[in-house]
């Protein structure tokens, strides 16, 4: 009955996860601009890392032992700094852009 429960969980985190990144690959392709691109590919792919990875610890906790305990600490810091290197990256990108010129998108007015 554990093993179930441990199925059913990983796989709704694994299938959460595909969603975040399905959701940041769409936002990357429909949004008008760079800094508008960079937001789902900042957020929703961190947010898919940490569900999938989530869902691949809890998956590993079939056979609980040190060794499960201690691959899930490694694997749950990877994903610590993930949270902590893709805003910074985001932001560093945004800068450059910001340096090198390249505007910000704006909805032009429609002529009446």
């Amino acid at each position: 009955m554990m093993h179930i429960i441990i199925n059913i969980l990983s796989v709704f985190c694994l299938l959460t996860g595909l969603i975040f990144f399905i959701g940041g690959a769409v936002g990357i392709m429909r949004m008008p601009d760079f800094y508008s691109r960079l937001h789902p590919a900042g957020k929703l792919d961190t947010l898919g890392i940490f569900t999938m990875v989530a869902g691949l610890v809890i998956y590993n906790f079939h056979h609980l032992s040190l060794g499960v305990v201690l691959l899930s600490i490694k694997m749950f810091l990877i994903v610590f700094f993930v949270f902590l290197a893709s805003p910074t990256a985001t932001h560093s990108i945004v800068d450059a852009g910001m340096r090198a010129g390249l505007r910000p998108w704006t909805k032009k007015k429609e002529k009446e």
